[in-house]
């Protein structure tokens, strides 16, 4: 009973594990990528809210011109991206490298897709009078460039990692050794993990802020 009772007294039994200690036992490729997406959201919500203060000094009515219908397009685009990425957890815990890679290559070429929607949405505003710079060019309408083409940025910094995966996973799926080493690494499930977060993460990014555009602009 003695034995029982100094085991419970021991520094640390019976104690929850805080926060902080469940984020040390995290790896650390989880951590930074989860800090990072930290950052990137409150860059872009600090954007936004001086976009809405912007637009709301300017005084101008809203729905002058509708918006971009690439911008649309491009949305629907980025929801089947995250579809395909979310097949990826999935097949690699299925061992099929091969489905794996087609996933990652259809993702691949949905984010290229959105990138190239993009463009053609800034086409379009150049269209309706709104500029980036020049004298016609007003500071609201530089913050819809801004914010789309950072976004777009971060969104090209997870197409290269998500290329940088795909050139693995094909040249694993090449070799039965090199198969079964790639699908008992962990390191590369945490790999897979985290661009399917970071990409969800920015799918859900560029709805929120494609319903900002939509309602102010």
């Amino acid at each position: 009973m003695n034995s029982e009772f100094e085991r419970n007294n021991q520094v640390g039994a019976r104690r929850n594990s805080s926060s902080f200690g469940r984020i040390e036992r995290m790896p650390p490729l989880l951590v930074a990528g989860y800090l990072a997406m930290v950052a990137i959201a409150i860059m872009f919500v600090m954007l936004v809210a001086a976009y809405v203060t912007t637009r709301l000094r300017s005084g101008v009515p809203t729905g002058l011109h509708p918006l971009p219908r690439y911008f649309s397009l491009s949305t629907i685009v980025l929801l089947l991206s995250s579809y395909t990425i979310g097949q990826a957890r999935r097949l690699y815990a299925q061992d099929d490298l091969g489905s794996l890679a087609r996933c990652l290559g259809a993702t691949l070429l949905l984010g290229c897709v959105f990138a190239g929607l993009q463009v053609l949405g800034w086409r379009e505003l150049m269209t309706q009078g709104v500029f980036f710079q020049g004298r016609t060019s007003t500071s609201s309408g530089q913050f819809i460039y801004l914010i789309s083409a950072l976004h777009v940025a971060h969104l090209l910094g997870g197409v290269l990692f998500l290329l940088a995966l795909l050139l693995r996973v094909a040249h694993a799926d090449r070799d039965a050794v090199r198969s079964l080493v790639f699908i008992r690494n962990p390191y590369h499930r945490r790999q897979l993990q985290l661009m399917g977060t970071y990409w969800h993460f920015i799918d859900v990014l560029w709805v929120a802020l494609f319903a900002v555009f939509l309602f102010m602009y």
